[in-house]
């Protein structure tokens, strides 16, 4: 096998992975110092669009996804983690600071594609998917083509079936329609609470919360509603999903890390039926960021979990 692009430093060259995939200097936005996101940033071509990979740290593969928000959502895990780890994050298309695709169409499954790209084209084996919010579905669904690669999921604040609660999909239909998708284009409501302590910012300092809200951005707001929209009646993604935790993932070792005050549809509940063996983690106090909340437990836990499970 060719080799693995493994960095800490910034490059000016195009770098090759392996013999199938060629990818790109990204360059750094002004509001992204290297002091709130200190990983060398590349562009894959997915789809025709440039989809943002960061690539740090040496040892067994942590794919980090999330899907409709950015990837500092992972900065502090990641950076505990790469010490020991190799860990690997991607900006969904239209999301963070990845391109969307040509045509415009944010959906589930551009986000799934990108996840079977990244895998495919870094020529990453033996993997630990790690997937917060929506970044469950899409991640499932593109490593499920490549399914003999995954080795582990980790499930953050997530969920991988259809949602056929009365409350959930109302809240998806309500996050996904129009009216609120709009008033939160101008308001920027969203990212706003996002950066607050109550999401994602409760390690984050005044200038790394105002870099969340700009990585977030307006055209990022309209691409979370719309995927949140498509998480409603996704039927094709949800049947390579479910077809994938009932057969290729079946013996796959699960760890969920949940909020304890974030799981009100009872996602944790749910892993435990698929996956009897699951073991499962609470983040005191956590909300819907457990990862952001107390990222030295939620690193501590995957490590324990990757020794006493995978390792083992």
């Amino acid at each position: 096998m060719g080799t693995n692009l493994v960095e800490n430093v910034e490059t000016p060259l195009r770098v090759a992975i392996g013999t199938t995939a060629t990818y790109e200097p990204w360059p750094r936005p002004p509001w992204l110092s290297e002091t709130i996101w200190p990983f060398p940033t590349r562009a894959l071509q997915v789809d025709g669009a440039k989809v943002a990979i960061a690539n740090v740290g040496s040892g067994p593969v942590l794919l980090f996804a999330n899907t409709g928000l950015s990837s500092i959502i992972w900065r502090d895990a990641m950076s505990m983690l790469a010490a020991d780890f190799r860990c690997v994050c991607l900006d969904a298309p239209g999301t963070g600071l990845s391109e969307p695709p040509p045509a415009g169409k944010i959906d589930l499954e551009s986000s799934a594609r990108a996840v079977t790209a990244a895998i495919r084209r870094l020529e990453l084996e033996d993997l630990v998917l790690i997937v917060h919010d929506l970044g469950g579905l899409t991640a499932l669904a593109g490593a499920s083509e490549l399914a003999q690669r995954v080795r582990g999921i980790v499930a953050v604040n997530t969920f991988a079936w259809r949602p056929t609660q009365f409350r959930f999909r109302a809240m998806l239909k309500l996050m996904g329609s129009p009216l609120v998708r709009e008033f939160d284009v101008a308001t920027g409501l969203l990212a706003w609470i996002t950066s607050t302590s109550f999401g994602a910012g409760r390690n984050l300092d005044h200038t790394g919360r105002r870099a969340l809200r700009s990585a977030i951005g307006r055209d990022g707001l309209r691409a979370f509603h719309r995927l949140m929209g498509d998480a409603l009646d996704s039927e094709p993604l949800y049947e390579r999903v479910q077809r994938a935790l009932t057969d290729e993932f079946r013996d796959v070792p699960v760890l969920t890390i949940f909020g304890e005050r974030n799981d009100p549809f009872a996602f944790q509940a749910r892993w435990k039926a698929l996956f009897p063996e699951v073991r499962q983690v609470v983040v005191k106090d956590g909300h819907h960021f457990p990862m952001c909340d107390d990222p030295a437990f939620v690193a501590s836990s995957i490590r324990s979990w990757y020794r006493d499970v995978l390792a083992a």
